[in-house]
Order: structure tokens, then sequence, then C-alpha cells
């Protein structure tokens, strides 16, 4: 699956209509950020189940900042609503498909129950 551009006026939409959304929050003046963005793509195309979106934070400030994004490229990852990781990094292959699995692997009625008792 190719990658989605998030804007402020779909991400309500994106994030609602799907279970599983790992965003990009890159620019492209950034270096690291145009290296990440071919290992982003590939891993994308293993997952048809989840959508990988990508953010331009030139384009999307207000977007990156409800994010606190201070570093780019940063990724987050939403699972049902709820935001579950988000870090600034590259991350090389392995790296983002073991973080994907990882995001696979939590009990999210466990995750929200938690929360609620917290």
């Amino acid at each position: 699956m190719s990658t989605v551009e998030l804007t402020a006026a779909n991400f309500d939409q994106v994030v609602s209509d799907n279970d599983f959304v790992i965003i990009d929050f890159w620019a492209g003046w950034c270096m690291p950020c145009r290296q990440f963005a071919p290992t982003y793509e590939k891993v994308s195309e293993n997952h048809d189940d989840i959508v990988f979106a990508s953010v331009d934070t030139e384009a999307e400030q207000q977007l990156a900042a409800a994010f606190d994004v201070r570093s780019i490229p940063t990724l987050a990852v939403i699972r049902d609503k709820t935001v579950i990781y988000a870090q600034p990094g590259a991350l090389p292959e392995k790296t983002l498909e073991d973080l994907i699995q990882q995001a696979r692997d939590i009990d999210m009625d466990k995750l929200k129950e938690e929360a609620q008792e917290a």
C-alpha cells in the first residue's frame, strides 16, 4: 500500500476510519527524512491492513504541533484512535517491522482500561 498524505483536513477521517495508522512526520529539506522515505514506503507494502500516512511538517504545521513534533523524522503509531507511540528518528527496516509487531501485540482493551483507572 502506498502512503497517504495526511493533512489537518483529512486527519479525523483517516484516524476514525482505520484501526491502525502509522504517521511519518517529515520535511523536504530534511536529509534523514528523505533517506527514511524509501524504507517507510517499502515496509508499507508489507502491511495492507495498516494505513501508512505522511505529514509534511512545513505544510501542516498545526498537525505537527498537535503531535508536539520537535525533531524530524518523527513516527507516530495510532491504534483504535489512541496514540501508542511517538518518537523522533529514522528507523532501519528491521526496527520499523519490530515496532509494528510490538504495536500489533498491544492489548488495546487492557490499555484503555488501565488509562481509565489512572
